[in-house]
């Protein structure tokens, strides 16, 4: 059974950093099209895509609204994934999801596992 458990949100002041874990258990998570990433939502809005990462760390993508505040990572040794968010901004506040999935033949990606989410709350 696979389970993903996210950590680390709070509350922050406008400016400030905060930084997200996702810890990882059921499987070995280094399979070659394997990708995890970490998705938000605010209530009324649709999960918007914040940023992923590849199976092996290398390859990172961000969503064009981070404008390279954020930074994904992960340590396979600890089967964890991890989100650094710095210049945070009110409107960065959400409940974040770390999730994993595959890249698929298409190129595309389907997530089929979510963790149960952290909120983050950034006040101005």
């Amino acid at each position: 059974q696979v389970q993903l458990v996210e950590s680390g949100g709070g509350l922050v002041q406008a400016g400030g950093s905060l930084r997200l874990s996702c810890a990882a258990s059921g499987r070995t998570f280094t399979f070659a099209n394997d990708v995890m990433a970490w998705f938000r939502q605010t209530p009324g809005k649709e999960r918007e895509f914040v940023a992923r990462i590849s199976w092996n760390g290398v390859r990172t993508y961000y969503a064009d609204s981070i404008e390279g505040r954020f930074t994904i990572s992960k340590d396979n040794s600890k089967n964890t994934m991890y989100l650094q968010m710095s210049s945070l901004k009110p409107e960065d506040t959400a409940v974040y999801y770390c999730a994993l999935g595959k890249v698929l033949d298409t190129g595309g990606r389907r997530y089929d596992y979510w963790g149960q989410g952290t909120q983050v709350t950034v006040s101005s």
